[in-house]
């Protein structure tokens, strides 16, 4: 095996936020200062960089272009790495906003990715909410109305949060984060954001944010909202316990559990995203094995075929697994492998289609 297949360890890059926290310093071991609000921590993003081996101090950019396919697999390597993995603290809730489907990016704003993401609740405080769409079909010149007279208020759907929970938010969906989450997000690699409603603050500037209303509207589903949390399904896989929580075309997450004897994981093709949650982790792939404190994020090169997992303090270790699957069908094939039925499966699968 290529030694230089190794498990690549991201640098994280936080950003601040009117609405962010201390918690990613504090609880989560980010680099900052825990007096600044501190709303997002970046865990892979083609610009981070890479903190360990033969690739220390390149962004993952720079090796996407050294390594090729043996880094991105059957994925495009010319292009940007597809998958944007955060850690957010919203001490505050954040605007009102919506993204755009890939087809409206290409055309409008003249970037490849628009941005479908999922959230998965890391905590929430007592009577925390999410904003997930309209508590009642609209239109849009409702919406444009109620914006300028300003009780788009009125129309927007809450939905309670609970810590292991998961939501999915394909492009056009209305969405906020509320006071009192901490998440992890998996995203599709844009920035493109349609800001609706800001809750009368001021940027750092002193100024009011910028809002989009007009490209907002015509990316906007106006139908009202029926999400609720995802319907996750934990099966055995590969010597581990795996949750099967998101399977996009664009992204799959899961959430496993390693415990002291090596699971393993198979790269099928693309770049694995791991990161482990509250304990230690070890990895191994290329004969070079890598231990994530908590909270740390590595991705495993496509070419390495397989990475050996384990918990790295001797107890249970649970990680984050993001994958850019060619064909969600593949997380079925798991899923039936590991003993769930099959009209189980297809009833989790629906709720990505």
């Amino acid at each position: 095996m290529d030694s230089q297949l190794y498990p690549l360890v991201i640098e994280p890059k936080e950003t601040p936020a009117i609405w962010g926290g201390d918690a990613l310093v504090t609880r989560f071991g980010k680099p900052g200062d825990p007096s600044a609000k501190i709303g997002e921590s970046w865990e892979c993003w083609d610009e981070n960089r890479i903190a360990n081996g033969a690739y220390a101090g390149k962004t993952l950019a720079d090796v996407r272009g050294i390594l090729g396919a043996d880094l991105m697999g059957n994925l495009d390597a010319t292009r940007i790495f597809p998958i944007l993995t955060k850690i957010i603290d919203a001490r505050d809730w954040l605007s009102v906003q919506v993204h755009p489907d890939d087809a409206y990016a290409e055309r409008v704003e003249h970037q490849q990715n628009g941005k479908t993401e999922c959230w998965y609740i890391l905590h929430a405080d007592p009577g925390a909410e999410l904003v997930l769409g309209w508590n009642r079909d609209t239109s849009r010149a409702e919406y444009e109305r109620r914006v300028g007279d300003g009780t788009l208020g009125e129309i927007l759907r809450r939905v309670p949060v609970h810590a292991g929970e998961a939501y999915y938010l394909p492009a056009g969906s209305l969405h906020a984060i509320g006071a009192g989450i901490i998440l992890f997000e998996t995203q599709q690699a844009s920035d493109l954001t349609y800001r609706i409603f800001d809750w009368n603050r001021t940027g750092s500037d002193g100024k009011p944010r910028e809002l989009h209303v007009q490209k907002a509207a015509d990316v906007l589903d106006y139908a009202r909202g029926t999400r609720g949390a995802v319907e996750q399904v934990t099966y055995r896989d590969d010597g581990m316990e795996c949750t099967a929580i998101i399977a996009d075309r664009r992204f799959s997450v899961s959430k496993l559990v390693a415990g002291s004897d090596p699971g393993s994981l198979a790269t099928e093709g693309r770049p694995l995203i791991v990161m482990a949650l509250d304990r230690p982790l070890q990895l191994d792939a290329g004969g070079t094995p890598v231990t994530l404190a908590a909270y740390q994020t590595a991705i495993v090169p496509a070419a390495a075929q397989w990475c050996s997992v384990s918990a790295g303090g001797g107890d249970d270790a649970a990680f984050m697994l993001v994958t850019p699957p060619a064909h969600p069908e593949n997380r079925a094939i798991h899923m039936l492998a590991g003993g769930v039925d099959q009209e189980r499966i297809d009833r989790f699968m629906s709720q990505f289609s």
